[in-house]
């Protein structure tokens, strides 16, 4: 812990609070007990749950009422003696209802040795009236007994409390503890089939305890759980109604330990929240840099999209996504989703559709891919220190321009054009997507992501459409890999709009332009500027205007997007190249043979699965 534990002897006189203290850190009984003790700090290192613990001695004489709230107190121990029945009724009446709701309580019977009979009959029925007491032990400074004991109890109240996990008036855990364990067991389901087999029991051991059960202790759990409830246990498997009830034994047993032992291994604070350090990993990006998932990711990522479809037919039903997202605390992809990425026939996101959003969401915002992957238990399934571990941070771009070649997978081509030159358009047709495919327009999509191929190599390509007021452009609206200018050819006063904002924040930059002559299946019209957009591309040493559209009876070409990917790779590449026929034809028989590879092996999989 980053703080000390800090038990507080509070006021109740003469019952031996500092005799118990100098009992502890001397291992004798003092022969000259002082009014008070000095504040002390044992090292981590004696004690059992290796914290370092300061104990701060107050006097019994203290009113009640003048006694200081301690904000770094962490456990207050009441202390009473067994052979004074007077301290005993403090300990009720005024002592507990005084701490009510301020730390957890621990109740020290001290000399015990005194007496030959035990104050729990006692103490039992204002344990029950109070939830906050952890804990009761009997002890004697004079004799050592159960001095050690004591403070292991007050450090297993502040590392173990039982509070937030149950309800001693229900005999039942909390909502926020079943809701916290029901994550976790979704998430160690790793077929999700309901079940946790002895493969995922032992990963689950493994993983918080550091260590498998043996074949009968897995069987003898089992067995507890069978005797208990009849639906704990399914194909000799345990239930999530068997993990719950496992768990409220442990804590009715006084196991709180273990409990939160694999609480704190799955991320949870002592609020029963995951922890802001577990959700967001440090992560150095410097500037001109950017984020992809690496192997490692995209390889868990494809196991939990493996895990949860269910009819294996490659694509995300709304149930099947839902059940996906159940271990997160809201729902993270919109309805615009459907619009963002590739999906099948029946409008279900795709296996290519759902590793493009995760790649989408790594590039624009790594801190919500870092939140995302927390919620699905990446560094505890795929064994890394943390959700960083799956991020790969790209070098500078301008190392990039200096060794003409570039560790990038994912590029990013910001779309501009007037309003009706056929963007939203074109970033549809890049889904496979033609005029005639209906999509959902009031949950309307600014971006869309996909997979190209160059020269053989599988890349993201992702498109942004920018608002057309380029009077107020943002740095992420010019920050991108290449740049798509969109005209339409049937509207005369489409291609002014694009030379504008090329003029004006293109020209002199090191950012690769295209220009796209959209809706290319209508006449073309003489557009009313000083030039022809041809003669606009050869006097800016620009690629020629590459006509496109979507208006066509199957999906639509996909060669545009293969150029525009290319050039983003390949901002170096000369004007004469980039004019060449055998510039092009290479990167596009590179991507033909890719796809058809890409194609042949996602029937492969679709096959083994």
């Amino acid at each position: 812990l980053n703080r000390h534990l800090s038990p507080l002897p509070p006021p109740t006189a003469k019952v031996g609070k500092t005799s118990l203290i100098m009992s502890l850190v001397s291992e004798e009984f003092p022969s000259v007990v002082p009014y008070r003790a000095e504040e002390i700090t044992i090292p981590a290192d004696v004690t059992p749950e290796r914290v370092p613990t300061h104990i701060v001695d107050y006097s019994g004489t203290l009113s009640l009422r003048l006694f200081p709230q301690d904000p770094n107190a962490n456990v207050i121990c009441i202390v009473y003696s067994v052979n004074n029945k007077t301290s005993i009724e403090k300990v009720s009446d005024r002592c507990v209802q005084y701490f009510h709701n301020w730390v957890p309580l621990i109740l020290v019977g001290n000399k015990s040795d005194l007496v030959e009979h035990s104050s729990m009959d006692t103490i039992l029925p204002i344990m029950n009236r109070h939830s906050e007491i952890e804990t009761c032990v009997e002890c004697s400074a004079k004799n050592l007994k159960n001095i050690s004991e004591l403070f292991y109890y007050a450090q297993k109240a502040v590392l173990h409390p039982t509070g937030p996990l149950y309800c001693p008036e229900r005999k039942d855990m909390k909502p926020l503890c079943v809701k916290a364990l029901t994550r976790i067991f979704k998430v160690s389901d790793l077929d999700n089939d309901g079940i946790l087999n002895d493969h995922e029991l032992n990963f689950f051991q493994r993983t918080c305890f550091n260590a498998p059960l043996e074949s009968q202790a897995l069987e003898d759990v089992k067995n507890v759980v069978r005797k208990n409830m009849s639906d704990g246990v399914c194909d000799n498997g345990l239930t999530l109604k068997g993990f719950l009830f496992l768990h409220t034994l442990f804590i009715q047993r006084g196991r709180h330990e273990t409990t939160w032992t694999v609480l704190r291994r799955f991320g949870y604070d002592d609020d029963l929240e995951l922890n802001q350090d577990y959700l967001f990993p440090p992560l150095k990006l410097p500037a001109d840099s950017t984020t992809e998932l690496n192997h490692n990711a995209y390889l868990f990522l494809q196991s939990v999209f493996d895990k949860h479809d269910k009819d294996r037919d490659c694509a995300l039903s709304p149930e099947e996504t839902r059940d996906l997202f159940d271990v997160f605390p809201y729902m993270p992809w919109g309805p615009d989703v459907y619009n963002t990425v590739c999906t099948n026939d029946q409008g279900w996101i795709t296996y290519q559709g759902y590793l493009s959003q995760w790649t989408l969401t790594t590039y624009l915002d790594v801190q919500r891919c870092l939140e995302y992957l927390g919620y699905l238990g990446y560094s505890i399934i795929a064994e890394q220190e943390s959700q960083a571990s799956g991020i790969t941070v790209t070098r500078a771009k301008k190392i990039d321009l200096q060794k003409k070649q570039t560790q990038r997978s994912v590029f990013r081509c910001n779309v501009f054009g007037d309003v009706g030159s056929g963007k939203s358009g074109f970033l549809q047709a890049f889904l496979g997507r033609n005029l005639m495919v209906s999509r959902n327009k009031e949950h309307r999509s600014y971006y869309a992501i996909s997979t190209t191929y160059v020269y053989g190599q599988e890349k993201y390509l992702l498109l942004h459409e920018v608002f057309p007021d380029f009077d107020y452009l943002s740095d992420g609206d010019l920050a991108c890999d290449i740049v798509g200018l969109v005209y339409d050819v049937g509207n005369p006063y489409s291609f002014e709009y694009c030379a504008k904002v090329f003029k004006q924040y293109f020209m002199d930059s090191k950012i690769p332009c295209m220009m796209i002559a959209a809706k290319s299946d209508q006449p073309e019209v003489k557009q009313v500027y000083g030039c022809s957009p041809l003669e606009f591309c050869r006097k800016h040493k620009m690629p020629p205007p590459q006509s496109f559209t979507c208006n066509t009876a199957a999906a639509p070409s996909r060669d545009i997007f293969t150029k525009l990917t290319t050039v983003a790779m390949y901002p170096h590449v000369s004007q004469a190249d980039l004019k060449s026929s055998t510039f092009w034809l290479r990167a596009s028989v590179g991507a033909s043979v890719c796809a058809m590879l890409g194609f042949a092996m996602y029937r492969l999989l679709l096959k083994s699965r």
